[in-house]
C-alpha cells in the first residue's frame, strides 16, 4: 500500500515494518528504528505503491509522537500527490515519560492513516510549519545581535541606529561563507 525512507537513515520500508492497529492505521514505534534519538530524524518520504486502490476522496495521512505527547500532523500523499518529503518537527516530549502503568517504556511514534481528504489541514502545513519556524530563528538571530550593543536607559532598552544593518551585513556575509549556516535556520 505504501513506503517510507528516511533519507540519509534507511532504505525503503515497506508498510510490513509498521504495526497495523486497524484496516486504516499504521504505526512505526521509533525505538525499534533508532531508539532514543527519533528525534534526530527530521524528515521521512512517503509513497504510495503502484498496487494501492486508494479512493481519490481519500489521503494517507503521517502524523509523529514524541513521548507522552498527543499525535502531531505532518502531511499526506494522495493519488494526485503520490509521494511526500515531509518535515518531523517533533514536539517536546510530555506526560509520563518514562514508563506506563505497566512498566513499559513510552516511545516516540510514526502514525499513517487513511482519513478523508476534506478533514485534512491542507497539505501545505509543513511548508508553513517550515517557513515559521525560519522567521522565529532569524528573529532570535537578530535579538541576540542586538542585545549584545543594548545600553539601559531607566527601563528603555538603547541599540545603535545603524544595528539593523551591521546585523544584516553580518548575516549575509557569514551566510556567504557558510552555505550550511541558513540551513541551520530552516530545522
Amino acid at each position: 500500500m505504501f513506503g517510507v525512507v528516511f533519507p540519509n537513515r534507511s532504505f525503503p520500508m515497506d508498510i510490513s515494518t509498521f504495526a497495523q492497529i486497524d484496516p486504516t492505521h499504521w504505526v512505526l514505534d521509533m525505538n525499534t528504528f533508532v531508539g532514543e534519538a527519533y528525534d534526530s530524524i527530521r524528515e521521512v518520504c512517503i509513497f504510495l505503491l503502484n498496487n494501492l486502490t486508494l479512493p481519490p476522496d481519500k489521503a494517507l495521512a503521517v502524523y509523529i509522537q514524541s513521548p507522552g505527547s498527543p499525535f502531531l500532523f505532518c502531511g499526506a500523499v494522495t493519488l494526485t500527490r503520490p509521494s511526500a518529503v515531509l518535515s518531523l518537527p517533533w514536539p517536546e516530549p510530555g506526560g509520563q515519560l518514562q514508563l506506563t502503568a505497566d512498566a513499559t517504556p513510552i516511545s516516540a511514534k510514526i502514525g499513517v492513516s487513511v482519513e478523508d481528504l476534506a478533514t485534512l489541514p491542507s497539505l501545505d502545513v509543513a511548508a508553513g510549519q517550515k517557513i515559521e519556524r525560519l522567521a522565529l530563528k532569524v528573529g532570535e538571530n537578530l535579538f541576540n545581535f542586538m542585545q549584545s550593543f543594548c545600553g539601559v536607559d531607566g527601563s528603555k532598552l538603547v541599540v545603535p541606529m545603524d544595528i539593523l544593518d551591521r546585523w544584516f551585513k553580518k548575516f549575509q556575509e557569514r551566510a556567504k561563507r557558510d552555505p550550511e549556516y541558513l540551513k541551520g535556520f530552516a530545522l
